[in-house]
C-alpha cells in the first residue's frame, strides 16, 4: 500500500535559500508564517490551536531530494568526515525527505478571509511544504534525561559575531536578533575554508562575512531585489 501525502500549507520564512538555514528547529528566534491551501484554510480546523504554546511541524525537505539511497551521511557538526548512520541523524537526504520541527506558536492571524499561522524557532527555506500540524504536549514529548549520543559533543559549537553597528542599523530592528542568532550558528558548509568570504541571503538582504576562528566578521550588507 503506497501512502498519499500532499502539502496542507506553506510556511514562509527569512531564507530564501538553503544557505544559512538553522540546522534544528529551536535554535534561533527565526519567524516563520504557515499559509493553508485553500482546501485546509478552513477556520474549524484550528479551532483550539491557540491554547498550545508549541506545535510539531512535518514537512518536506523539498530542497534535499535523492534518486539514490545513501545508508549513512557526513553531519556538518562533525566536521563533514566522519560517517554515521542516515537514521541516527536529522540528515535531509533521507529514503523519504520528512522534516520533523518544533516551534513555538505566537499568535493565529486572519488573513483575507482565512487563518495564518506566525510561529518561531524555524528551520525551513520559504515556501516549503508543510504535511501536517499537530500539538506539542510536553508531559509526553518532553523527555529531560534523554541521551543525545553524538550530537551531545558538538551542542555548544556556537561563533562570536561581530556586526559592525552602522551596518547592523541597515537590517529592521525585529531581524536583528534572529540574523545573529543564525550567524553564530555557523552557517558555513562542513568543508568550509577559513579565509573565504560568504554571502548570506537573509529576508532582502545579502549578508557577506568572514570567519577567523571562533569569530564571524560581517562584512557588508547589500539590498537584494525583491521577488
Amino acid at each position: 500500500m503506497t501512502l498519499e501525502i500532499k502539502p496542507i500549507a506553506h510556511i514562509f520564512t527569512d531564507f530564501p535559500e538553503k544557505f544559512g538555514v538553522p540546522r534544528q528547529s529551536g535554535v534561533c528566534g527565526l519567524v516563520g508564517k504557515i499559509v493553508f491551501e485553500k482546501e485546509f484554510a478552513s477556520f474549524d480546523a484550528l479551532r483550539g490551536i491557540e491554547g498550545f504554546s508549541h506545535l510539531w511541524l512535518i514537512f518536506d525537505f523539498s530542497m534535499a531530494h535523492k534518486e539514490e539511497f545513501s545508508p549513512t551521511v557526513r553531519p556538518p557538526r562533525l566536521g563533514g568526515k566522519e560517517r554515521v548512520g542516515v537514521f541516527a541523524t536529522r540528515s535531509p537526504f533521507r529514503p523519504n525527505p520528512l522534516g520533523l520541527s518544533s516551534v513555538r506558536l505566537l499568535r493565529v492571524e486572519n488573513e483575507n478571509g482565512a487563518k495564518t499561522l506566525i510561529v518561531d524557532g524555524i528551520d525551513m527555506v520559504s515556501g516549503t511544504p508543510i504535511f501536517d500540524i499537530k500539538p506539542y504536549l510536553a508531559r509526553v514529548d518532553c523527555h529531560p534525561d534523554a541521551i543525545d549520543g553524538f550530537a551531545d559533543s558538538v551542542k555548544d559549537h556556537k561563533l562570536a559575531v561581530d556586526f559592525n553597528e552602522t551596518l547592523l542599523k541597515l537590517i529592521p530592528s525585529d531581524k536583528r536578533d534572529a540574523l545573529i542568532e543564525c550567524l553564530a550558528q555557523d552557517p558555513r558548509p562542513s568543508y568550509h575554508e577559513d579565509d573565504r568570504e560568504y554571502g548570506l541571503c537573509f529576508a532582502n538582504y545579502n549578508i557577506k562575512f568572514r570567519v577567523d576562528g571562533k569569530t564571524l566578521t560581517v562584512l557588508s550588507v547589500e539590498t537584494t531585489p525583491q521577488s
